[in-house]
């Protein structure tokens, strides 16, 4: 009899193999309150290192951090309509505290613009204190219908960035240099994926703003998924809690404000993206362990070298682990660490010692091959860099073959339901068009320039629609 796979293959069920893949590789559990999640350490250190590089381009883009409350007063979310009507769903309210029923409702925070708000134009007195480019990591609660680990939980972690500019230029251009400078160049660079820049449509876009940039992944099964957005929300919020600054000529005037944020839907798309039928496939620049050193039998020398090679690597700035626990079986933990995704592992038993080498085992291409025990600390870098490279070209292949242009509806409706992408020009499609795929569950992602470029307006000539199905 065959041996059952350890995953639920791709092809038979992604959802399921999705799922199969995050208890496995020990990512996440259910919590036990209906669409939350419990975080395994594993799992966090992968969200550890995506905030650890999303933080570090952040402050290169001058924001600062700082925290805000998590409860907002249930009026704050009532002085912006569309903002309120656009959320009204998705928000928790409390109603009592301390065994008293509170004087006013507070909403448990979903997102931050109105309580911010409230301070900024506290904080905001004159032009002197533009721009204000403000930044938290934070849990938010949208109360989730349809809750799936990592990608849509009922309580997730976040970073929200907020601020305020003199001018519509300087708020326009802030908003696109994070979209492109922050989280693209993160994405491509860091997670591998070849993820789209675009514009969302008015009726995608988010509730309060007057355009909203989104970086969108093609996830291993053709299906669409959200991987950040940057928002420019105009004057709206400033109008509705009175930000305002003295001009350089004396008047009175209302701040210009962004918005944009990237969350644990990362680890998602990270692995539905990398993963294959046999766990996960971490890209080694995000990796937070690049190599595993294992030891296959418990020997003195085997344990005294793979420890040696442990701090050699180490020393050479790669992120490793030894793994010397011998009175685990080899195959059990070599399994273990294939489901984890690891980029590299090094595996030293008596007779690998005997001969000077180490099997070198590479997750991303897969292989193996044996390696002078001196030459690692060498090579491996090379190998972690040649891995990543090959993650971000799989992930462009994918997209790139899986996208097919279309001059009709039905063509773009056909190209997503078969599981791809469609594009199909924006004037062509149109607001009635965009109606017509929502009732076959297809939407349209976002508006791209015929060169690739993200469009100026919604309207713009020769922008082109991606229609795909989503996550």
């Amino acid at each position: 009899m065959a041996k059952a796979p350890i995953l639920t293959p791709q092809a038979e069920d992604f959802p399921r193999w999705y799922q199969d893949l995050i208890n496995k590789a020990e990512l996440a559990d259910n919590g036990p309150v209906r669409g939350t999640m419990v975080i395994r350490p594993y799992g966090y250190g992968l969200w550890e290192r995506m905030q650890q590089e999303m933080d570090a381009r952040i402050k290169d883009a001058g924001a600062s951090n700082a925290y805000f409350p998590l409860f907002i007063p249930q009026s704050y979310l009532t002085r912006e309509a569309e903002h309120v009507e656009g959320f009204a769903p998705e928000l928790a309210v409390v109603t009592h505290g301390g065994g008293k029923e509170l004087e006013e409702p507070v909403v448990v925070r979903p997102t931050s613009e109105t309580i911010i708000n409230e301070y900024f134009s506290k904080w905001v007195q004159s032009y002197r204190d533009l721009p204000l480019l403000i930044n938290q990591w934070a849990n938010v609660v949208r109360w989730e219908m349809r809750p799936r680990v990592f990608l849509r939980t009922s309580e997730f972690l976040w970073q929200e960035g907020h601020t305020a500019h003199a001018t519509y230029e300087d708020a326009r251009d802030y908003a696109a240099r994070i979209h492109r400078d922050v989280y693209y160049d993160f994405m491509v660079n860091v997670l591998g994926i070849d993820v789209v820049l675009g514009r969302k449509t008015p009726k995608e876009r988010f509730a309060g703003a007057i355009n909203t940039l989104t970086l969108e992944g093609m996830m291993g099964d053709g299906k669409a998924l959200q991987m950040g957005t940057s928002h420019e929300l105009g004057q709206n919020f400033a109008k509705a809690f009175n930000t305002s600054y003295l001009s350089k000529d004396g008047h009175q005037e209302m701040v210009w404000q962004t918005s944009w944020g990237v969350s644990t839907r990362m680890v998602g798309g990270l692995i539905m993206s990398h993963g294959d039928d046999k766990g996960l496939r971490v890209p080694p620049r995000l990796a937070s362990v690049q190599a595993v050193v294992l030891a296959i039998k418990g020997d003195d020398a085997v344990l005294a070298k793979v420890r040696e090679i442990g701090d050699q690597l180490k020393a050479a700035g790669i992120r490793v682990q030894v793994d010397d626990r011998t009175d685990t079986p080899f195959g059990r933990r070599a399994v273990d660490w294939e489901l984890k995704g690891v980029p590299v592992r090094i595996e030293i038993g008596p007779r690998d010692l005997e001969n000077g080498t180490a099997m070198l085992a590479r997750r991303i291409p897969g292989g193996k091959e044996p390696v002078r025990i001196e030459e690692l600390a060498a090579l491996l870098p090379k190998v972690l860099e040649e891995d990543q490279a090959l993650l971000l070209s799989q992930s462009r292949e994918r997209r790139e073959s899986r996208t097919t242009d279309v001059k009709t509806i039905e063509e773009a409706a056909e190209a997503a339901v078969a599981g791809g992408w469609a594009r199909i020009p924006w004037a062509t499609l149109g607001v009635e068009g965009e109606a017509k795929l929502a009732e076959q569950a297809v939407t349209v992602r976002c508006l791209v320039g015929e060169d690739g470029s993200v469009p100026e307006t919604d309207d713009a000539p020769g922008a082109l629609a991606i229609v795909a199905r989503a996550y």
